[in-house]
Protein backbone atom coordinates (compact mmCIF):
# COMPACT_ATOMS: atom_id res chain seq x y z
CA UNK A 1 0.00 0.00 0.00
CA UNK A 2 2.91 2.67 1.08
CA UNK A 3 5.04 1.85 -2.23
CA UNK A 4 1.97 2.10 -4.15
CA UNK A 5 0.80 5.84 -3.15
CA UNK A 6 4.39 6.50 -2.96
CA UNK A 7 4.51 5.97 -6.73
CA UNK A 8 1.19 7.82 -7.05
CA UNK A 9 2.57 11.06 -5.68
CA UNK A 10 5.83 11.14 -7.36
CA UNK A 11 3.94 10.81 -11.03
CA UNK A 12 1.55 12.69 -10.25
CA UNK A 13 1.84 14.92 -7.63
CA UNK A 14 3.27 17.94 -9.34
CA UNK A 15 0.14 17.76 -11.49
CA UNK A 16 -1.94 18.51 -8.72
CA UNK A 17 0.47 21.17 -6.81
CA UNK A 18 0.38 23.03 -9.86
CA UNK A 19 -3.49 22.82 -10.00
CA UNK A 20 -3.65 23.58 -6.62
CA UNK A 21 -1.49 26.62 -7.15
CA UNK A 22 -3.85 28.24 -9.42
CA UNK A 23 -6.85 27.04 -7.31
CA UNK A 24 -5.49 28.99 -4.39
CA UNK A 25 -3.00 31.99 -6.16
CA UNK A 26 -0.27 31.20 -3.68
CA UNK A 27 2.96 28.86 -3.43
CA UNK A 28 3.02 28.52 0.40
CA UNK A 29 -0.95 28.07 0.39
CA UNK A 30 -1.02 25.43 -2.87
CA UNK A 31 1.89 23.60 -0.72
CA UNK A 32 -0.77 22.99 2.44
CA UNK A 33 -3.66 22.42 0.39
CA UNK A 34 -1.79 19.40 -1.73
CA UNK A 35 -0.66 18.02 1.86
CA UNK A 36 -3.87 18.09 3.72
CA UNK A 37 -5.64 16.76 0.47
CA UNK A 38 -2.69 13.63 0.09
CA UNK A 39 -3.29 13.37 4.22
CA UNK A 40 -6.61 12.51 3.40
CA UNK A 41 -6.23 10.59 0.14
CA UNK A 42 -3.95 8.24 2.36
CA UNK A 43 -6.50 7.57 4.78
CA UNK A 44 -8.88 5.82 2.50
CA UNK A 45 -5.98 4.58 -0.25
CA UNK A 46 -6.73 0.95 0.94
CA UNK A 47 -10.29 1.38 -0.13
CA UNK A 48 -9.88 2.70 -3.09
CA UNK A 49 -9.75 1.25 -6.69
CA UNK A 50 -5.89 1.73 -6.97
CA UNK A 51 -6.55 -0.39 -11.25
CA UNK A 52 -7.66 2.96 -12.38
CA UNK A 53 -5.69 6.25 -11.33
CA UNK A 54 -6.89 7.64 -8.14
CA UNK A 55 -6.78 11.75 -9.94
CA UNK A 56 -10.22 12.23 -10.02
CA UNK A 57 -11.04 11.59 -6.25
CA UNK A 58 -7.78 13.60 -5.23
CA UNK A 59 -9.33 16.23 -7.42
CA UNK A 60 -12.51 16.30 -5.85
CA UNK A 61 -10.34 16.21 -2.35
CA UNK A 62 -8.35 19.62 -3.34
CA UNK A 63 -11.59 21.21 -4.58
CA UNK A 64 -13.64 19.95 -1.47
CA UNK A 65 -10.48 21.08 1.00
CA UNK A 66 -10.20 24.48 -0.71
CA UNK A 67 -14.04 25.17 -0.56
CA UNK A 68 -13.78 24.73 2.98
CA UNK A 69 -11.18 27.14 3.67
CA UNK A 70 -12.31 29.84 1.44
CA UNK A 71 -15.58 29.20 3.18
CA UNK A 72 -13.65 29.85 6.92
CA UNK A 73 -12.45 32.94 5.68
CA UNK A 74 -15.40 35.02 6.35
CA UNK A 75 -14.90 34.05 9.69
CA UNK A 76 -11.26 34.51 10.35
CA UNK A 77 -7.84 36.20 8.41
CA UNK A 78 -5.69 33.98 6.17
CA UNK A 79 -2.12 34.74 5.65
CA UNK A 80 -1.02 34.92 2.53
CA UNK A 81 2.78 35.73 0.53
CA UNK A 82 2.45 38.64 -2.15
CA UNK A 83 3.33 36.34 -4.44
CA UNK A 84 5.71 33.73 -6.43
CA UNK A 85 9.42 34.29 -5.87
CA UNK A 86 9.85 34.71 -9.50
CA UNK A 87 12.22 37.21 -11.12
CA UNK A 88 10.91 40.34 -12.68
CA UNK A 89 8.42 39.98 -16.27
CA UNK A 90 11.38 41.76 -18.09
CA UNK A 91 13.89 39.37 -16.82
CA UNK A 92 11.52 36.36 -18.33
CA UNK A 93 11.16 34.70 -21.44
CA UNK A 94 7.56 35.77 -23.10
CA UNK A 95 6.00 32.23 -22.74
CA UNK A 96 6.66 32.73 -18.53
CA UNK A 97 5.62 36.26 -18.35
CA UNK A 98 2.36 35.90 -20.00
CA UNK A 99 1.91 32.84 -17.43
CA UNK A 100 2.75 35.32 -14.53
CA UNK A 101 0.12 37.41 -15.64
CA UNK A 102 -2.59 34.34 -16.27
CA UNK A 103 -1.13 33.45 -12.72
CA UNK A 104 -1.59 37.18 -11.27
CA UNK A 105 -5.37 37.94 -12.87
CA UNK A 106 -6.46 34.03 -11.82
CA UNK A 107 -5.63 35.08 -8.12
CA UNK A 108 -7.63 38.77 -7.72
CA UNK A 109 -10.62 35.87 -9.15
CA UNK A 110 -13.45 35.00 -6.38
CA UNK A 111 -12.79 31.54 -5.62
CA UNK A 112 -15.68 30.06 -7.16
CA UNK A 113 -14.94 31.75 -10.90
CA UNK A 114 -11.44 30.65 -10.05
CA UNK A 115 -11.83 27.24 -9.80
CA UNK A 116 -14.02 26.69 -12.58
CA UNK A 117 -11.42 28.43 -14.61
CA UNK A 118 -8.91 25.90 -13.67
CA UNK A 119 -10.83 22.98 -13.80
CA UNK A 120 -12.23 23.13 -17.23
CA UNK A 121 -9.09 24.46 -18.82
CA UNK A 122 -6.18 23.81 -16.67
CA UNK A 123 -7.65 20.01 -15.76
CA UNK A 124 -9.61 19.89 -18.82
CA UNK A 125 -12.35 18.57 -17.33
CA UNK A 126 -15.72 19.01 -19.05
CA UNK A 127 -18.68 20.98 -17.46
CA UNK A 128 -20.40 18.47 -15.85
CA UNK A 129 -17.49 17.17 -14.10
CA UNK A 130 -16.54 21.01 -12.68
CA UNK A 131 -20.17 21.08 -11.66
CA UNK A 132 -20.05 18.05 -10.04
CA UNK A 133 -16.88 18.42 -7.65
CA UNK A 134 -17.99 22.54 -7.35
CA UNK A 135 -21.28 20.96 -5.94
CA UNK A 136 -23.48 23.00 -8.44
CA UNK A 137 -24.98 23.23 -11.06
CA UNK A 138 -24.16 22.67 -14.96
CA UNK A 139 -25.62 26.53 -14.98
CA UNK A 140 -23.44 27.58 -12.50
CA UNK A 141 -20.48 26.50 -13.85
CA UNK A 142 -21.35 27.92 -17.18
CA UNK A 143 -22.01 31.59 -15.41
CA UNK A 144 -18.49 31.08 -13.48
CA UNK A 145 -16.71 30.79 -16.29
CA UNK A 146 -17.92 33.01 -18.23
CA UNK A 147 -17.48 35.82 -15.58
CA UNK A 148 -14.10 34.37 -15.19
CA UNK A 149 -12.92 34.87 -18.81
CA UNK A 150 -14.57 38.14 -18.82
CA UNK A 151 -12.35 39.82 -15.80
CA UNK A 152 -9.29 37.47 -17.16
CA UNK A 153 -9.73 39.99 -20.32
CA UNK A 154 -9.76 42.78 -18.13
CA UNK A 155 -7.08 42.23 -15.92
CA UNK A 156 -4.57 40.44 -17.62
CA UNK A 157 -2.20 43.42 -19.74
CA UNK A 158 -1.59 43.89 -23.36
CA UNK A 159 -2.94 45.16 -26.24
CA UNK A 160 -2.50 41.36 -27.58
CA UNK A 161 -5.32 39.88 -25.43
CA UNK A 162 -7.85 42.74 -26.63
CA UNK A 163 -6.38 43.36 -30.02
CA UNK A 164 -7.20 39.73 -30.68
CA UNK A 165 -10.40 39.53 -28.72
CA UNK A 166 -11.55 42.66 -30.79
CA UNK A 167 -10.47 40.88 -34.33
CA UNK A 168 -12.57 37.86 -33.81
CA UNK A 169 -15.52 39.63 -32.45
CA UNK A 170 -15.39 42.24 -35.11
CA UNK A 171 -15.54 45.24 -32.52
CA UNK A 172 -12.93 48.08 -33.50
Amino acid sequence: MDTDFADFVRRRGDHHLRTAVLLTGDWHTAEDLVQSALGKLYAVWERLDTSSEPDAYLRRILVNTHRSWWRARWRREVPRADGFDLPAPGDLGESRAVAEDVRNALAKLPARQRTALVLRFFADLPEAEVADLMGCTLGTVKAHTHRGLRAMRRLIPGDQVNRTEEEGSGIR
